[in-house]
Formats: C-alpha cells, structure tokens, sequence
C-alpha cells in the first residue's frame, strides 16, 4: 500500500516458491473538492471491497515519510490510518517499510531514483509497462520488498 488522501496505491502479488506473480494494482481516487471525511469514508470503503475481493493473507504498507512540511503528511496520515484499520479488522498481519528498504529490496540501492524502482517493478512482474498510477507502482514495490524481507518468529 502506498497511502495518501488523493490517492492510495494498492497492489496484490502472489507468491508460488521463488516467483512472484503479480495479480492486480491501481488505485483509489479522491476528489479534491469533497469534504476530506468523506475522502477518508471513500478510500475506507474501497480498500475493504478490495481485501474482499483479492483476500490476502498480509499487507505491506510504506511508512509515513516527510521532510519539512508537516501540513502535507496529515492527510496522508489519516489515509494510511483508514487503510491500517481496514487491515485490522481482516486481522492481516501489515508490514511496514521505509522508502529507502523498499528501494534497496527492489533494486538493490536505497537511493535510486523513482523511475529505476518503478521500473525494476514492471520487469520483475513480468509487465509490459510500469504500473500506473505512481502511487500503484510503489504499493507494488512495497509488496516486492515484503517477499524479498524474511519473517523472523520470537523462539
């Protein structure tokens, strides 16, 4: 998952032993000029028909990552806080990566460049072109870095 108010990328992979098979992407949309509840009610409701549909058994999700300008990473917080809610009520297990692991996961650099990571997805996933929007690209990416990212169990 890569969250935000305007637009929450979504990405479904399967696993089958050593490959990785994409199964869907997109995105949900949100119109600027709607009151950000119901941006939030919209992007809730959509991602739970998509956990219906696609029933995964975990999530990958982004972390929340911002420099400067606090205002902008709010809407974004509160769309990721609806996405994680939708998963806890499915009771997944949600992974959570950094920009930077998730870089190093799909290329092998944490500090390449959106366009190497995008498409790294597309030729790992066997697509014909980079998943669009960005924002699916990236959930994608998140969902690659989670394969690549054993699971370590406390004994």
């Amino acid at each position: 998952m890569d969250p935000g108010l305007a637009s929450t990328g979504w990405g479904v992979v399967e696993l089958q032993g050593q490959r990785i098979l994409h199964i869907a992407h997109g995105s949900i949309e949100t119109e600027a000029c709607l009151p950000r509840p119901e941006r939030l009610f919209i992007i809730y409701s959509q991602f739970k028909d998509l956990l219906h549909l696609y029933n995964p058994t975990e999530a990958a999700i982004e972390t929340l990552y911002f420099a400067k300008n606090v205002t902008s990473a709010l809407p974004v917080a509160e769309a990721r806080g609806v996405v994680s809610m939708a998963l806890a009520e499915r009771g997944l297990r949600v992974r959570e990566f950094t920009p930077m692991a998730i870089k190093q996961a799909v290329v092998g650099r944490g500090s390449a460049g959106k366009e190497q990571v995008q498409e790294l997805v597309r030729l790992i996933l066997g697509l014909e072109t980079i998943p669009k929007p960005d924002h699916a690209a990236d959930a994608l990416g998140a969902a690659l870095c989670s394969a690549h990212t054993p699971i370590f169990i406390d004994a």
